[in-house]
């Protein structure tokens, strides 16, 4: 199965668009889950099982794990595993690198931890994304317009009369020889969110920059979605994980999942009824 095809089905099954951000800072566990061995991944796994039937997809920030030598890499395996094999992994590294160096990374992320996707920066150019497009079954999500506040630094000048993020997301589209090419594009930017998405019809979107950073969540399902109401994967991260501090923690993160969810399946109704 593809990877589009396989994001299709599960948003199809879980009637979802939502990506939960599993950003698990270990100096933020709650001091329950202390006595693990690995805090953090006790905390992913009752996450994930509180939440499995409201997502289609996680999200990894690998920095929160590399960050903590070999203990984070095992939980990065252990969290891949009791993920459900039908839900879309995202390992949110943002490699970007020479070809042989980028291989080596595509190797990491894609054979040995076995995400089913992974961001990219396209900076050097195509032979260092090249290496994350050889498998049908894993999606390389190209930056084009991040959420923060300094995309605005570079990703809007100007070149050739258009800004630099078009000519990304062009680029992106023409590498999608295999439909296994998606975009990141940040829910602050709506009205180049849509004019991005005019243009990438049948690519999926990563969405993040909802919740903390305040983006617009209507207009991410309206202007995110392709013209069926899917191949949105919006993603939220503290928002939900860290909805409560306590040993309640993992049940508040599904109440605030549930709630993110039922907004965006409202505003799907709403502008996709015919492809709902």
């Amino acid at each position: 199965m593809d990877f589009t095809k396989k994001l299709r089905h599960i948003q199809y099954k879980n009637q979802s668009l939502l990506c939960i951000g599993l950003d698990t800072d270990p100096e933020k566990t709650p001091r329950f889950l202390r006595r693990f061995r690995s805090p953090q991944y006790e905390f992913n796994r009752l996450l994930i099982e509180a939440t499995q039937d409201l997502v289609c997809a996680y999200k990894l920030n690998l920095a929160f794990y590399e960050s903590t030598g070999e203990t984070g890499y095992r939980t990065i395996h252990r969290t891949l595993a009791v993920i459900p094999q039908e839900i879309v992994t995202i390992a949110d590294g943002k490699r970007g690198d020479i070809g042989n160096t980028a291989a080596r990374y595509a190797s990491l992320i894609f054979e040995n931890w076995k995400f089913d996707a992974t961001t990219i920066s396209p900076y050097m150019g195509y032979d260092s994304v090249e290496p994350f497009l050889k498998r049908r079954d894993r999606c390389a999500f190209v930056l084009a317009l991040t959420s923060n506040r300094g995309s605005r630094d570079f990703q809007y000048l100007s070149v050739n009369g258009r800004p630099l993020y078009e000519h990304v997301a062009r680029a992106a589209g023409k590498w999608n020889k295999k439909r296994n090419v998606g975009l990141v594009v940040g829910a602050t930017h709506p009205a180049e969110l849509k004019r991005i998405r005019s243009h990438a019809r049948e690519m999926p979107i990563l969405i993040p920059g909802i919740g903390a950073q305040r983006g617009d969540l209507q207009a991410a399902v309206r202007y995110g979605c392709n013209a069926k109401g899917e191949l949105a994967v919006i993603n939220i991260g503290r928002s939900i994980i860290y909805a409560s501090g306590g040993k309640d923690f993992a049940q508040k993160a599904r109440e605030t999942a549930q709630e993110y969810r039922k907004q965006m399946e409202a505003y799907r109704k709403e502008y996709f009824p015919a492809g709902k």
